[in-house]
């Protein structure tokens, strides 16, 4: 009896180290769980919303604006297959409101593209180009396609609200009506249909915006150009902080 319980006792083997350790919980970035959403749902990249505003020469042809965008938009869809823009170009009479829904590569391409125009040392079309807001990640499009609607007819109105609103109220009616005429072309445009074209303010004139809002957040310096965007975005995010920082510094002998 004695000879099989010692058998038994040194037949016990000893634990494998893994069950003595905590188990490993599968950690990931936020940035992964967006990209297995978008996955999930089928898409090939994260859609973002931007929305734009710039002046414009008065005596420039409407037509040269218009064909400006459509061919860098064909330049950008030969490096990012599949990310197609969509959205609205209003064209005041001294100047514009665009409205942009892309991927985060099709809307840096086109900002660059800005820059270096703006850098050619001739006068470019579009001038003072603001970034009013950009929204990441959205959901699903508003605009099934590229409108443009150059704005003819002059729209009157009866008072100036930006001498008596706040900047704060001032963008927040203008994104209010933004969404309001986005829905309204959503409802009433069908998909492949060219778009309003230049009856935008027959079809909604209670919708459109006035062009001295667009003015005015053109000259408002509280919004970024594309020139300190893209400095920003391409700032690394590695930062030092002060707590990392050791005085005295180590000496190294």
């Amino acid at each position: 009896m004695s000879f099989i319980s010692h058998v038994r006792k040194n037949s016990k083997r000893p634990l494998p180290l893994e069950s003595l350790l905590l188990p490993q919980v599968p950690r990931s970035n936020y940035l992964y769980f967006l990209e297995e959403k978008q996955r999930l749902q089928l898409k090939k990249f994260l859609l973002h919303r931007m929305f734009l505003v710039a002046n414009i020469p008065a005596n420039i042809e409407k037509k040269y604006i218009s064909e400006y965008y459509e061919q860098l938009f064909q330049s950008i869809l030969k490096h990012h297959l599949g990310e197609a823009v969509t959205g609205l170009l209003l064209i005041y009479p001294t100047s514009i409101l665009h409205i942009l829904e892309s991927s985060n590569g099709t809307l840096y391409r086109i900002l660059l593209d800005y820059l270096k125009q703006e850098k050619s040392g001739t006068e470019f079309l579009i001038q003072e180009l603001k970034i009013i807001v950009i929204s990441h990640n959205i959901p699903t499009r508003i605009f099934m396609q590229w409108h443009v609607s150059v704005i003819k007819a002059p729209v009157m109105y009866l008072d100036d609200v930006t001498q008596s609103q706040s900047l704060e109220e001032v963008i927040t009616d203008f994104l209010t009506q933004i969404h309001k005429l986005a829905l309204h072309l959503f409802k009433t445009i069908k998909v492949g249909v060219k778009g309003p074209g230049d009856n935008l303010h027959q079809l909604a004139p209670d919708l459109l915006l006035p062009e001295q809002i667009i003015k005015y957040l053109c000259n408002t310096e509280e919004f970024m150009d594309p020139k300190v965007f893209i400095d920003m975005y391409n700032k690394p995010i590695h930062i030092t902080l002060d707590s990392e920082v050791v005085w005295p510094a180590p000496c190294y002998f």
